[in-house]
């Protein structure tokens, strides 16, 4: 058990325990953030009886003790997992609901022979979990079941056919053949090998129609604030990740207004790229008079080592190469706080990409006949391009490809990479579904909705979870950096979820960037330099496209040779070929794509992960 300990580290390298009986063996880590006495884990129940580990921050564990207490319970020590567990005594799986933050947490119980797990609602904290005959076996990241012999580390195909289109791997699926992910808002239960799962919350939605654009900027400055002041309790020295977006400078202006101490703050700048954040992050830690550290993310010299170091820390491949930024920032943040609060999250609640304008013009792009848009799509493709990701060539190239998709699928094409048709002529073994069919999982108000809410909850669902939040959690962690995303507090996305589609993209606002998150650039615009407020939409432009021209070059051909494409007997060699090809030969502009393959054939190469062919 100690092994499995030390593979998560890294998590929490303060604090670890192991507890086991004739069934069961629980282990834990974890990082000190609030000096609590009796914080150590596991923690036992006074009887023995029941145990818990836990991973993560339960933010209104005062409240539910002074709750406890009045109930009869009494505490041994000040710590968040002690009110869990005094709280599922109580409630049982009941208590769930009532946790505010982000958890991974397994209860046992000795004398009924019964284990419980369970997710924070959006999926901030990762849980996988394993069953074999009538064992189960569970993990904050797969390295920990991969300590298990007995477990085959055998590719899930079906895993594999999202990955290749999505850029990620959506829950439950993993790429490990019966290792599934717990569904954010679940817990499980195991009994002498029966499992069963229940929800204990959904993305719902309930819009309402009294909200108008003042009332809906008055209860969301209320439930920021609320959110936002739980989120600053540590003992730990704290700071805040701030790109100079709105998302990030949100945050920053109610924790500076609420922290009684000089905030910290932490950026990365890549001035390579053609748009240059640097302007907008730095006016914003002079506005608040931060202690500003930011980094420069020039690593063209040891960019092939940190990639094959990710290999081992993302524990689950994704494609997403803005990764890098978090690795780097991670690693610098690190070295000055314990915490740091982030803007994850508003994007899906409130409308922030330009996916959902995408969205709408490639509505009306469907109104030109299909043969015309192919045709100049063909046109297109014979242009040279450059290693710019945001040329207009590039996005014209993307939303005509987009327009000849049915919207479901065009939407999840915008972030992804291989289309239902290109995966199907490299794979060779693609016979799964295609990645509309993730709709099937949408709650039928949603179904009943206009197309904008039926997107949001699409990446609530699995953008945000599989993606954004996964790529948060694997390069924070891996420094050993806790990263708190105000933003997805239950309340919050509650809110956002009741609101009316006209105020999260506003189709009456003056300018396209203007339209994104409509109440809360509005709610921000007198309190934030004007400058961010109204900055354009762009993301952290990676320049894969270039990279794998030049200093990526070598490891791609190196990881990504006809011999290692051979060895997996997963794919068409040909296909793949033409895929480098092209893209070194200027004749497309297919880093993204690259990327994903080369994120893959890294974490199996790694991890000893065998394929259909290899068995």
């Amino acid at each position: 058990m100690r092994r499995v300990t030390d593979t998560l580290h890294h998590r929490g390298p303060d604090q670890s325990g192991i507890w086991e009986s004739d069934k069961v063996s629980l282990s834990a880590v974890r990082l000190k953030i609030i000096d609590l006495a009796g914080g150590d884990q596991p923690i036992t129940s006074a009887d023995g009886n029941t145990v818990i580990v836990f991973n993560g921050e339960v933010y209104n564990h005062v409240e539910l003790r002074q709750e406890l207490e009045q109930r009869g319970h009494t505490f041994r020590s000040r710590c968040d997992t002690e009110v869990v567990l005094k709280a599922f005594l109580e409630w049982d799986t009941g208590a769930f609901k009532r946790l505010r933050g982000m958890f991974a947490i397994a209860l046992w119980q000795e004398e009924e022979q019964r284990l419980v797990l369970v997710r924070d609602r959006v999926g901030i904290k990762p849980l996988y979990f394993y069953q074999r005959g009538l064992d189960l076996y569970f993990g904050s990241e797969l390295k920990a079941i991969f300590e298990h012999p007995e477990i085959d580390r055998r590719l899930d195909l079906e895993g594999l056919s999202y990955y290749l289109s999505l850029n990620y791997v959506p829950t439950p699926y993993t790429l490990v053949e019966g290792i599934t992910k717990l569904r954010p808002g679940y817990w499980m239960e195991w009994r002498a090998g029966d499992v069963k799962q229940e929800c204990y919350w959904t993305l719902s939605l309930w819009q309402e129609n009294r909200h108008t654009l003042g009332s809906a900027q008055e209860e969301l400055d209320g439930l920021l604030k609320q959110s936002i002041r739980e989120h600053l309790l540590s003992d730990v020295p704290l700071g805040v990740w701030a790109s100079g977006g709105l998302d990030s400078s949100t945050i920053l202006h109610y924790a500076a207004g609420m922290s009684s101490q000089k905030l910290k703050t932490f950026s990365v700048s890549f001035q390579g790229k053609s748009f240059d954040e640097s302007t907008y992050f730095r006016a914003a830690a002079a506005h608040y008079g931060t202690e500003h550290e930011e980094f420069d993310l020039q690593p063209e010299t040891e960019l092939p080592g940190v990639i094959e170091r990710m290999a081992y820390f993302a524990d689950e491949p994704s494609a997403d190469s803005g990764a890098l930024p978090v690795w780097y920032l991670s690693q610098m943040c690190r070295r000055h706080v314990t915490v740091a609060l982030s803007g994850e999250g508003a994007d899906e609640l409130f409308g922030g990409y330009n996916t959902y304008l995408a969205d709408e013009y490639a509505e009306k792009a469907r109104q030109v006949p299909a043969w015309s848009r192919r045709t100049l799509l063909r046109g297109l493709q014979l242009w040279p391009v450059s290693d710019d990701k945001i040329s207009f060539e590039y996005k014209l190239k993307r939303l005509l490809g987009g327009s000849l998709l049915d919207p479901a699928t065009a939407h999840f094409f915008w972030n992804g990479t291989h289309s239902d048709a290109e995966r199907k002529r490299l794979y060779r073994h693609d016979g799964r579904r295609a990645v509309r069919d993730l709709f099937r999982w949408m709650p039928g108000e949603y179904a009943q909705s206009g197309e904008l809410n039926q997107y949001l909850w699409a990446d609530q669902r699995y953008y945000l979870t599989d993606d954004i939040l996964n790529k948060c959690d694997r390069m924070s962690m891996a420094h050993s950096l806790e990263v708190r995303p105000p933003f997805l507090d239950h309340r919050v996305i509650e809110f956002a979820n009741s609101l009316p589609e006209h105020l999260k993209i506003s189709p009456a606002a003056p300018s396209r960037d203007g339209r994104l998150k409509y109440v809360l650039r509005t709610l921000m615009a007198d309190k934030l330099p004007p400058a961010i407020v109204q900055r354009p939409k762009q993301g952290f432009d990676i320049p894969t496209h270039h990279w794998f021209r030049t200093v990526l070059k070598p490891l791609m051909l190196e990881t990504l040779s006809p011999a290692n494409v051979r060895a997996t007997g997963l794919f068409d060699e040909t296909i793949f070929a033409q895929t480098i090809a092209r893209h070194l030969d200027r004749k497309a502009n297919l880093g993204y794509h690259l990327w994903g393959l080369l994120t893959l054939f890294l974490w199996m190469k790694r991890w000893n992960i065998q394929t259909a062919a290899r068995n």
